[in-house]
């Protein structure tokens, strides 16, 4: 027999982005240590170079947005709304094609490798379509206990 797989929400429950810049499609896998979403690259985006393909450095962002989506569903399997999280760098960015073809079904990764309880940590994220990897990367992110307050301090000390 074979076994139903988990329902998940949709991606715009879990990832704050709209419009344009919401780039998952939908999340096909998680739980409380890692996700898997996928992506579809577009044929029109503003992104994407002038044949059509979108760049590899776009990837840093599809990851990012992983990572939000695990926050997201963190906190939906806790009965809580998504709490807004900040990108603070990337560790070794990796590629393995410069450009990927509109159309193309991408599958993103994100694991947790680091967090602590002050709202700081690390993801391992891969980036890959049918046949290779494409993109790795570790991701390190902060998500404030009080994202308002965070936000405030961040602009007053502009």
């Amino acid at each position: 027999m074979k076994q139903e797989s988990p329902v998940f929400p949709r991606i715009e429950q879990l990832v704050p982005h709209r419009g344009a810049m919401l780039w998952l499609d939908r999340l096909t896998g998680g739980d409380v240590n890692a996700v898997e979403a996928e992506a579809r690259v577009p044929s029109a985006g503003w992104y994407l170079d002038e044949r059509g393909y979108m760049p590899a450095w776009i990837g840093i962002e599809l990851m990012a947005q992983a990572v939000a989506a695990h926050a997201g569903l963190r906190g939906w399997l806790a009965g809580k709304p998504p709490k807004p999280g900040v990108l603070l760098g990337c560790r070794v960015y990796r590629v393995g094609a410069s450009r990927v073809a509109a159309g193309t079904l991408l599958r993103i990764t994100a694991r947790v490798s680091y967090a602590d309880e002050s709202g700081f940590g690390a993801y391992d994220c891969a980036i890959r379509d049918a046949s290779a990897e494409l993109a790795t990367a570790t991701l390190k992110v902060y998500e404030p206990d009080d994202a308002e307050a965070f936000f405030r301090t961040v602009a007053e000390q502009r």
